[in-house]
């Protein structure tokens, strides 16, 4: 009984959690950006303001989120993130990865869908915060390259989209071309939640039997030198690139098996 009434509690309690999170989407795009392009110039301090407004939300929101019991979670290697021009891969298994790794890194620049720009909750902060979106094609990589170079912390996930339950998708190489052809280390970062909550294809009230954990392992940098050295063609680089990170991303971590 105290089993099912607690699993009854998490579904509430997601249904608050969510409801928080876009009525401080609202929030920030009809009060707090609308304030920010009146008293922040020029438009790179904007910028970098809305980000930290979106930083410490999210942050809020997945506090929220544990004090609620919905979930737990451990963070494993957080001083490496505290640097800039990071180029930041993980892999997706939940919706709310995003949250997470933009809760707690600092001036975060990330690749997002483009249907997130006519989202009424997610819209404001995706155009104030200049996140890059993914149908730009060649020149995203271009943009990324730029945006890293400016200082920002770029965090891609190579999949593309959540991981589904039957197992990993294939890495696209949008990442690993940026690494490539901006010659910049990736930050990889390997995400575990056990038992699985908020999968691709499940809805959010069909939560888990008990509470969730998350785990998240920022791994060293992977320095590019080793796939390009010789003078192995982009391309080719790339690919071997993207290989590699098919195999991290998806071993489980020394420390969470």
């Amino acid at each position: 009984m105290t089993e099912r009434v607690g699993r009854y509690w998490r579904v509430v309690a997601t249904a608050i959690g969510f409801t928080w999170f876009g009525l401080a989407g609202l929030v920030l795009r009809l009060l707090l950006f609308p304030l920010l392009a009146l008293l922040v110039h020029p438009r790179e301090a904007r910028v970098r303001a809305a980000r930290g407004l979106i930083r410490h939300t999210l942050r809020a929101f997945v506090g929220m989120l544990r004090l609620l019991g919905i979930l737990r979670f451990e963070i494993v290697g957080l001083d490496k993130l505290a640097r800039s021009g990071l180029l930041i891969v993980a892999n997706h298994p939940t919706l709310i990865d995003t949250c997470f790794l933009m809760a707690f890194v600092k001036n975060a620049d990330c690749i997002v869908k483009s249907g997130l720009l006519r989202n009424p909750f997610t819209g404001g902060a995706v155009r104030t915060a200049r996140y890059l979106a993914n149908d730009q094609g060649a020149q995203l990589v271009e943009d990324g390259i730029a945006s890293l170079r400016a200082g920002s912390n770029l965090i891609v996930f190579p999949e593309g989209t959540r991981t589904p339950t039957s197992g990993a998708n294939a890495l696209k190489r949008g990442a690993a071309n940026i690494a490539v052809r901006g010659g910049i280390a990736l930050t990889p970062i390997r995400i575990r939640c056990r038992p699985t909550m908020l999968a691709k294809g499940v809805p959010w009230w069909r939560v888990p039997v008990r509470r969730s954990s998350f785990h998240f392992e920022v791994g060293d940098d992977i320095q590019v030198a080793r796939f390009t050295d010789g003078g192995v063609p982009d391309p080719i680089a790339a690919r071997r690139l993207t290989d590699y990170l098919q195999q991290y991303l998806t071993q489980e971590s020394a420390n969470h098996a």
